[in-house]
Order: C-alpha cells, then sequence, then structure tokens
C-alpha cells in the first residue's frame, strides 16, 4: 500500500463546476501520482507513475 498521508491534492482544472464531477491529483509525492475522487475524499485512490500519468493526460488533450 502507497502512503498518501504527505499528499497535497488539488482539484483538476477539467473538473466540472457543479461539485458532481471533481477529479483530485497529487503530484508532490516522489515517484508517484495519485487521483481520487474529492466526494470521497477518505476512499480509494489511483496511483500511476509520473510517466504513466504524463502519457495518460497527454493523450485525453489531443
Amino acid at each position: 500500500m502507497v502512503d498518501l498521508s504527505n499528499a497535497y491534492w488539488r482539484k483538476s482544472t477539467r473538473s466540472g463546476g457543479n461539485g458532481g464531477e471533481c477529479v483530485e491529483v497529487a503530484d508532490n509525492l516522489p515517484g508517484i501520482v495519485a487521483v481520487r475522487d474529492s466526494k470521497d475524499p477518505h476512499g480509494p485512490a489511483l496511483t500511476f507513475s509520473p510517466t504513466a500519468w504524463t502519457r495518460f493526460v497527454t493523450s485525453t488533450r489531443a
């Protein structure tokens, strides 16, 4: 299990403005990028390598 206790979560700029479709990203941890649903901050988070996260973000912007 990955320790996310020092994660600095920020709301994605692509999240919806109505509060229902919010994704938070923590990219301040060494070697991982974590993603979670802001409506469930104590729930599960997905983790990616920085390379995989960059590929994902790049492909969704295209």
